[in-house]
């Protein structure tokens, strides 16, 4: 009968029950009176409730899973692993169960792959980006700052001050240029690795003025894809971006080291917290970012005790 229809499943399923009770109210030597008795009554009333408990019990087996993938489909805000239903025999409930399944299969993937397009397309943009800066608008300011320290020389005296000026305004004007430029691409990281790259973002982050960056790197870390350092560097430059706008913090704290199986990146700071994390869209592209590369990203904050970061990339 597993292989009917649910709908024919479960009109088999009350016709034998009341076929049942029909042979047995024959065959018994029950009978009922014209004016029903006190004794025939409960003898109907548990012969009735002995009905309706055998059906339920037997359309319990075919109907449960689908109350199950009903009461977590509810739930599903975006497709885990945790969110699989287990299926029992192979009854419409468990094909349905199956198919629940296999339809949170393909979601996952499906979402994976564009998700990983989806930020190979950023990474070539931002890559196109800095190439721009640093061809185009560095070579233009540096052709600026040539030409303005050659004017030094020919202007009166009482110009120059003023010159000078605007001289160190286009050098800062181009170390700007630098800076975006590296944080659009991060070079070191392609040429000296990771641990290259977050010392460089943290004297970057540091050199602003407004909070002080700590870093604390773990000995002996296994060398990483490509790409996962891609991942763990995108990450804690948006949660160090993230403290210098919105934190107020007088110090943060980045550390990298491994823990077990993964290697763990931390970032947290003493900045004012909040009781009501938003995930806006920085931490939104921060998990994105970690479920391409199946890692885990917690985010935890409390007021007036900062926040904390939490990077787990399995080896």
């Amino acid at each position: 009968m597993s292989h009917l229809p649910l709908y024919w499943r479960v009109c088999l399923t009350n016709g034998t029950v009341f076929c049942v009770g029909t042979l047995i109210l024959a065959l018994s030597p029950a009978r009922v009176s014209e004016r029903v008795l006190a004794e025939e009554a409960v003898i109907l009333a548990v012969g009735l409730a002995a009905m309706a408990t055998l059906n339920a019990l037997l359309l319990l087996r075919s109907l449960a899973p689908i109350d199950r993938v009903i009461r977590t489909m509810d739930s599903v805000e975006r497709p885990s692993p945790d969110q699989r239903l287990t299926a029992h025999g192979n009854g419409s409930g468990a094909r349905l169960v199956a198919s629940y399944n296999a339809m949170l299969d393909r979601l996952e993937t499906e979402r994976s792959a564009s998700n990983a397009k989806a930020l190979a397309a950023q990474e070539a943009e931002r890559h196109r980006i800095a190439q721009e800066l640093h061809d185009e608008v560095g070579q233009s300011l540096t052709v600026v700052l040539l030409g303005l320290k050659g004017l030094e020389r020919q202007v009166p005296d009482a110009v120059r001050p003023e010159l000078a000026a605007v001289r160190e305004s286009a050098r800062t004007g181009m170390d700007d240029v630098r800076r975006v430029a590296r944080q659009l691409r991060p070079g070191v990281l392609e040429d000296l690795g990771l641990h290259a790259a977050l010392t460089a973002l943290t004297t970057d982050v540091g050199a602003l003025g407004r909070t002080t960056v700590r870093r604390t790197v773990g000995r002996g870390l296994p060398e990483l894809p490509q790409d996962r350092e891609l991942v763990v560097y995108r990450v804690a430059q948006e949660a160090l971006t993230n403290v210098v706008r919105h934190a107020h913090a007088a110090t943060a704290e980045l550390s990298l080291c491994k823990v077990g199986d993964n290697v763990v990146l931390t970032v947290s700071d003493d900045g004012r917290g909040t009781p009501n994390l938003v995930a806006g869209a920085g931490i939104s592209g921060m998990r994105e970012r970690a479920l391409l590369i199946g890692a885990d990203l917690s985010v935890t904050s409390t007021p007036g005790h900062g926040t904390i970061v939490r990077l787990e990339v399995p080896l």
